[in-house]
């Protein structure tokens, strides 16, 4: 395996912003993107990288973009950095699997959820009142429930180290509009429905995924990352059961561990063990391999 990065410093680059997980470069008219092997949880940021995560998320949001282009467009101009512009070759080697040239793009203040299971907060929220982001549901699901239809749960974009807060229609036609809003919400539900069926074929059921767009001279595209391990929820199809927790493939695994020993979900971070490590990345690694190897 390459050599893991837990953040760039590209010198001779303008460094634009550094979030949980990628380093942002802007580069003329371009970004260039770098997804580092950072990991959080709880939006807190791990001390502890997980080698090889990067790459394995780069690779995974690249096949999504790829497959979903006839839906919607999305910002890649390349993941090849020998197409990138010369001022980034010195990086190359550091580039190399876990980067991509995009367009700019402004983003939508939104993030844009599709639930077709319930599971996490959407479960939370079920138990409190059997609704969701303003949605009712019926009476009777359990934990892991398959919804009769996926539904669309936006949420605010918050600061880092804050929660996103969950948001229902009428607050997000608010902050972008009702036409975008609509917009916005059949894409969304078109893209995890393509998605659900392909990832199906190949053993994995994808509980729920949270996507982003932005606007390029009012066309709506999607952007940052699609369908990873980071963004959704991966359970395992032949071991999946209604009425508990399922084995998943993402982060999950983490979660619990940083549960079980009762962490306050506030930095600093806990230093994890090398096993909670690998067994993440071997998690991860198991999604690509079935999804995309």
């Amino acid at each position: 395996m390459k050599h893991s990065i837990q953040q760039t410093n590209f010198k001779n680059l303008n460094l634009v912003g550094r979030g949980k997980v990628r380093d942002i470069y802007s580069i003329k008219d371009y970004l260039l993107i770098v997804t580092t092997d950072r990991i959080s949880a709880f939006d807190v940021i791990m001390s502890d990288p997980v080698p090889g995560k990067g790459i394995i998320l780069n690779k995974m949001s690249a096949f999504w973009f790829e497959h979903m282009k006839d839906i919607i467009d999305n910002h890649i101009v390349s993941t090849n950095p020998a197409d990138y512009p010369e001022e980034c070759a010195p990086y190359s080697k550091d580039l190399e699997g876990r980067s991509m040239l995009v367009k700019k793009a402004t983003p939508l203040p939104v993030e844009c959820v599709v639930r077709g299971y319930l599971s996490g907060s959407g479960w939370k929220d079920y138990q409190k009142n059997k609704i969701v982001s303003g949605i009712k549901l019926p009476n009777g699901l359990k934990e892991s429930s398959k919804l009769s239809e996926p539904i669309f749960t936006p949420s605010t974009k918050a600061p880092e180290g804050e929660h996103d807060a969950p948001i229902n229609k009428r607050e997000m036609e608010d902050l972008i509009g009702a036409d975008l809003t609509d917009k916005v919400i059949q894409i969304s539900l078109s893209v995890y429905k393509r998605a659900t069926e392909m990832a199906l074929k190949a053993g994995i059921v994808i509980a729920d995924t949270k996507m982003e767009f932005g606007l390029i001279d009012n066309k709506l595209i999607l952007i940052d990352e699609l369908l990873t391990p980071d963004s959704s929820r991966f359970w395992s199809a032949d071991e999946y059961k209604e009425g508990r927790a399922q084995k998943s493939f993402d982060k999950q695994f983490l979660r619990d561990y940083l549960l079980s020993i009762q962490w306050n979900q506030k930095p600093p971070a806990p230093k994890l063990p090398a096993e909670i490590i690998e067994n993440t990345r071997k998690k991860y690694e198991e999604a690509l391999n079935h999804l995309v190897n």
